[in-house]
């Protein structure tokens, strides 16, 4: 960390000195035209003068003449030749080359007088290969895109990533692998909603802010509303809305949006993130593994041809084949050497915790086994695995298993040690469900900040009949986590710093 912050240190000690020397040539810009232009004579990008001239031979004029735009990211001036690699937003790079013959003394002493690394620089010339057989540009003409007022941080040197996150616009520009996680999250994002098409789902969107927060446990952040005089919640989750709208007949719907979570912030947690649910009519918790896993084999094989996922440290992530079931309450047992039941009495499961050091907050039957089985068992779960079968006091929407006493329809899909996914068969039953919510509420009064709010209005729906249902959430922040290897501030583009 103090490596990092000496890196923002070296990179803005000598910026005041600088931005003046830039701020200087912005002026003498703006005299002798715009420094800033609002339009350009482009005619093509740099992506398509390397498409089109894929395999010319060493020091070649074509005689085809382009006008591109990038950003300089590598100069070398010359006395009657100089040279500049120009970049696109997608990392693309050509070669412009000025010489004196082409753009006259005046032009080629401007251009070394007012260009800086980092300017966005338009050219226009004759596509052509250098005595090295580099793709290039002989410029006739050049323009002052948009000027840097600040400088790019020494190329040469790995940016920590504590400087990546709080600049990710520097990172986006210098490193080859922030525009890659960026443009696999948007291929990622695109399979999944082709995948629920195919599947006959519709995209949904449901309140962000909400007078009651529920479908979740968790803490909420709290704001105010001026105009209905009311205290709000930005959501935790969107289940309660989007059961409401199975209610209202929309069978198959789905919703890709943001959550914000008032909790701590680590490598695979975030206050802000993005959540896919899913609900299912007619469906249950079977059919939600069969979907979830579809979703995720479905966006490897579109993004990079293949199940076996490369992850960022060389590694294989396999994705492949048909997933693991296996049960909460047997893996617990098979890993702890003692038999842990629905029926296990909680003074038993809290000698257990204690041995092992664990400390349990606001203690519930349901909340030990959980804790107990992320202790022992969690850890181990490296291939894509579906947890089955929860406490039913840890899980106040989901409906009672239909064969086994004392748990819960649901599951956990864990790959790489940490959760991907859950999945509900859904309580649909308004007077359990009611019984359920006074339950939290009881949580909520002995101090759980967690507990879920008793919501008389999604009562109120279920009461108008919610058929059988099965339902899905999976954080797609977590997603591109499975599918990249990387921690979860380098899959969000701009994630909350302090």
């Amino acid at each position: 960390m103090n490596d990092e912050l000496g890196q923002q240190d070296d990179f803005e000690q000598d910026l005041p000195e600088q931005i003046a020397v830039r701020l200087a040539k912005r002026e003498r810009l703006n005299e002798l035209g715009e420094a800033y232009p609002v339009s350009l004579p482009i005619t093509h990008t740099i992506e398509q003068v390397r498409a089109a001239y894929p395999d010319l031979e060493i020091d070649v004029t074509t005689g085809d003449k382009v006008g591109i735009a990038g950003r300089v990211m590598f100069q070398r001036n010359t006395g009657k030749l100089c040279f500049g690699t120009l970049q696109a937003g997608s990392g693309a790079r050509i070669q412009a080359m000025l010489s004196l013959d082409k753009v006259g003394e005046e032009q080629l002493e401007l251009y070394k007088e007012l260009v800086d690394l980092g300017d966005h620089l338009f050219v226009a010339g004759e596509v052509i290969t250098s005595k090295r057989g580099e793709l290039s540009i002989l410029v006739s003409e050049w323009k002052m895109a948009a000027k840097t007022i600040r400088p790019l941080p020494n190329l040469h040197n790995e940016l920590g990533e504590e400087f990546r996150v709080r600049h990710r616009y520097i990172d986006l520009i210098v490193r080859d692998r922030a525009r890659e996680v960026v443009k696999i999250r948007s291929q990622v994002m695109a399979s999944m909603r082709k995948t629920f098409t195919d599947s006959a789902y519709l995209e949904v969107e449901t309140p962000m802010l909400q007078t009651i927060h529920g479908g979740a446990s968790a803490r909420p952040f709290k704001t105010h509303s001026n105009a209905f005089d009311t205290e709000l919640f930005l959501r935790i989750a969107p289940e309660l809305f989007l059961k409401r709208a199975v209610v209202g007949g929309i069978d198959r719907v789905y919703e890709i949006n943001r959550n914000f979570r008032n909790e701590g912030a680590d490598r695979t947690h975030s206050p802000e993130f993005a959540m896919l649910e899913a609900y299912e009519a007619f469906g249950d918790y079977n059919v939600m593994a069969e979907l979830t896993q579809r979703l995720i084999q479905n966006a490897a094989m579109d993004v990079f041809g293949t199940h076996q996922v490369a992850l960022d440290d060389g590694t294989i992530n396999d994705l492949g084949g048909e997933w693991a079931r296996i049960s909460m309450f047997e893996s617990l047992s098979a890993a702890a050497g003692v038999e842990i039941t629905p029926e296990t009495p909680i003074a038993e499961l809290k000698k257990l915790a204690d041995k092992e050091g664990l400390e349990i907050d606001h203690p519930q039957h349901g909340k030990y086994v959980e804790e107990l089985w992320e202790h022992f068992v969690k850890g181990d779960l490296v291939a894509p695995t579906f947890v089955m079968d929860f406490p039913v006091d840890t899980s106040p929407l989901v409906r009672n298993h239909r064969s086994k006493a004392g748990v819960v329809e649901k599951w956990d899909l864990y790959i790489r040690g940490y959760e991907q996914a859950t999945g509900y068969s859904e309580l649909v039953d308004p007077v359990i469900q009611r019984e359920r919510f006074v339950e939290q509420m009881k949580l909520a009064a002995a101090g759980d900040p967690e507990a879920m709010k008793l919501d008389e209005d999604f009562l109120k729906a279920l009461e108008f009949g919610m058929p059988p249902t099965g339902g899905m959430g999976m954080g797609i922040d977590r997603l591109l986590m499975t599918l990249t290897g990387l921690g979860i501030r380098e899959t969000i583009m701009f994630p909350l710093v302090k």
